[in-house]
């Protein structure tokens, strides 16, 4: 596999949503000066994050929105389906089971677990929650492929090493904390707490 950054990752996902916003407009191309404006950076920095997959549109006619939008779809697995779970079945659990979002991306929720008795059986969108201690068998048991932990801090490290050994690589951490894992496993941390501080820094500075 090509070592290509995350900050080149992440430009992939929105040239996809910028893509998509287009073909629903209707438009058929675009080039890497428009699509480069959209995203607010240069069409020098479009063209070199493609250029990491092969060659895409041509010169002076710029590129199929279609056929673009399909081909950084295959390059960021959007075009297959993957199997998630999530753990923790309170408000940002709850939410991401409602995120209409990751069905259409081709993320299938297929299991919720909780330890708290009273949601243990409760019905959250289309899932049943299960009890957490059933994790490591109804994880291997569904194939499960992408984890999400959402449960408190203290807990996380340990639903984390449930996951791995449950056979899961790749895990989505809301917990506001940091998690540990051997190399070939992959974390991302989303801590909305963090990035609200980093605009709080910015307004408190901005003077």
């Amino acid at each position: 596999m090509k070592k290509v950054s995350e900050s080149t990752i992440r430009r992939l996902s929105k040239y996809y949503r910028s893509l998509e916003y287009l073909i629903e407009k209707g438009i058929e191309t675009v080039s890497s000066e428009q699509l480069a404006e959209m995203d607010s950076i240069t069409s020098a920095q479009v063209r070199k994050d493609l250029s990491f997959f092969g060659t895409f549109g041509k010169r002076g006619l710029g590129y199929n929105t279609k056929m673009l939008m399909r081909q950084i779809g295959d390059i960021l697995g959007l075009n297959r389906k993957w199997s998630v779970c999530i753990i923790g079945a309170g408000n940002i659990g709850r939410a991401l089971v409602s995120y209409q979002e990751f069905k259409k991306q081709g993320f299938d929720v297929q299991l919720l677990f909780d330890s708290d008795p009273k949601k243990v059986g409760s019905k959250i969108g289309h899932l049943k929650v299960q009890h957490s201690d059933r994790l490591k068998e109804a994880v291997k048991e569904a194939g499960i492929e992408i984890g999400i932990i959402a449960v408190p801090a203290a807990a996380a490290q340990r639903v984390a090493n449930e996951l791995m050994e449950a056979g899961v690589s790749a895990i989505l951490n809301f917990a506001p904390v940091s998690i540990k894992v051997p190399e070939g496993v992959m974390v991302k941390n989303e801590n909305t707490a963090i990035e609200i501080e980093a605009l709080s820094y910015f307004l408190t500075n901005d003077k």
